[in-house]
């Protein structure tokens, strides 16, 4: 089976722990206003690759992950090619490489197709970055196009089968930083068992070029990245000490 990717970074070190060779895929049905990386968006555009292929790159870098380095699938929304992600973290769990997926969880189901071949991925995944974009579900629509109830019960099945996460949250001024919902998304939070650590990651304006090459909107212009003081707060109330 061959997988839609966008893009490969070699030595990635923000996308799960140690040194990761990166994958990101195509397609996302999110739509998210501070998107980073909205040229992975469609499904169409991308180079067509088998797993052996990755796997076959990704092991000449093995010498440089370590203990915890390893294999990490992104996007765009990997979870769209499901198939496609547990034939290549079969292979990498054969080799004992580390698997890790980032993930909005957009996808999620417990109805099938979907919901067997996910409990099939996870058998050979240890790790999942999830993002928690917004807990409120119509703030979440307004930020993403789509509501965050199925996020949220991916976070909770995952919670029933201990598989480990990170949470993430990006902190958006007058969309993501209200105190009220970051202390809702920590209750959230403190009802989980299985989540390993919670990042805060301020917003920014990195990819915004790529919102004008592609001739879309960018309805953030305007919008500052968070004070130092906000991201504190954001920080003193998600991250337990």
């Amino acid at each position: 089976m061959q997988g839609n990717i966008h893009s490969i970074e070699t030595f990635g070190s923000l996308d799960g722990p140690g040194i990761r060779f990166v994958i990101f895929l195509k397609g996302c049905p999110l739509r998210c206003l501070y998107c980073h990386n909205p040229d992975t968006w469609a499904t169409p555009g991308g180079e067509l690759r088998s797993a052996d292929s990755i796997l076959e790159q990704a092991l000449r870098y093995r010498s440089y992950w370590g203990e915890e380095g390893g294999i990490t699938v992104s996007g765009g929304e990997p979870l769209l090619q499901i198939e496609f992600l547990t034939e290549l973290f079969t292979k990498a769990k054969e080799k004992g490489i580390s698997t890790c997926i980032d993930t909005s969880g957009s996808p999620f189901t417990r109805e099938e197709p979907f919901f067997p071949r996910f409990q099939g991925l996870m058998k050979v995944t240890d790790l999942l970055l999830v993002d928690i974009k917004e807990i409120d579900s119509k703030k979440h629509r307004v930020l993403t196009g789509k509501s965050n109830e199925n996020i949220l019960d991916m976070l909770r099945y995952l919670d029933e089968i201990h598989k480990p996460v990170w949470i993430r949250h990006v902190l958006v001024p007058g969309y993501t930083d209200f105190d009220e919902d970051l202390n809702a998304t920590r209750r959230f939070i403190d009802n989980l068992h299985n989540v390993e650590r919670v990042e805060v990651l301020p917003f920014h304006k990195m990819g915004e070029f790529k919102w004008k090459e592609l001739h879309l909107d960018y309805s953030l212009g305007k919008v500052e990245p968070p004070s130092n003081e906000r991201v504190k707060n954001a920080e003193n109330i998600l991250v337990k000490k």
